[in-house]
């Protein structure tokens, strides 16, 4: 893995590129984590994460499904939503530095109860697109998935 002084070099001078999962459930409510580091430190946000170095898509969307719900997906389970940009003013390496991320999204449609970690969030819960988009609490990041 790339050290962190490595990995604050890149994340100062280049973008990210990421997979969100829009995770639904049977009631077409979406599943949110409130996040517990930086960026959207405290939002609702969604689960996933960023590609590695040398990852197909492919890869990446089961070592982060497994990572961020306990679940490996595959690719021709997901419905591919779009490709957004997230500007932070902040970073997990450091809060003077901004973050730039190319975000792939793709909706999975669950069928079964999750078992979901607490490293990256605290809390977990279930939101109807109204709630997601009324939120305050909600990263606007999450809200344009939905506008």
């Amino acid at each position: 893995m790339i050290s962190i002084d490595k990995f604050t070099i890149i994340v100062e001078n280049t973008p990210l590129i990421s997979i969100d999962f829009l995770i639904q459930d049977e009631n077409t409510n979406y599943l949110l984590g409130r996040r517990t580091n930086a960026p959207a430190k405290g939002y609702w946000f969604t689960l996933g994460g960023r590609i590695l170095k040398d990852e197909t898509i492919r890869d990446a969307i089961a070592r982060l499904s497994k990572k961020e719900f306990n679940l490996v997906v595959s690719e021709d389970m997901l419905k591919f939503h779009g490709v957004y940009e997230h500007f932070y003013d902040d970073s997990f390496v450091d809060d003077k530095i901004t973050t730039h991320y190319v975000v792939l999204v793709y909706i999975f449609k669950l069928d079964s109860p999750l078992t979901l970690p607490k490293n990256e969030h605290d809390e977990y819960s279930y939101f109807s697109k109204q709630e997601i988009l009324k939120n305050n609490y909600v990263h606007q990041h999450v809200k344009d998935y939905f506008n």
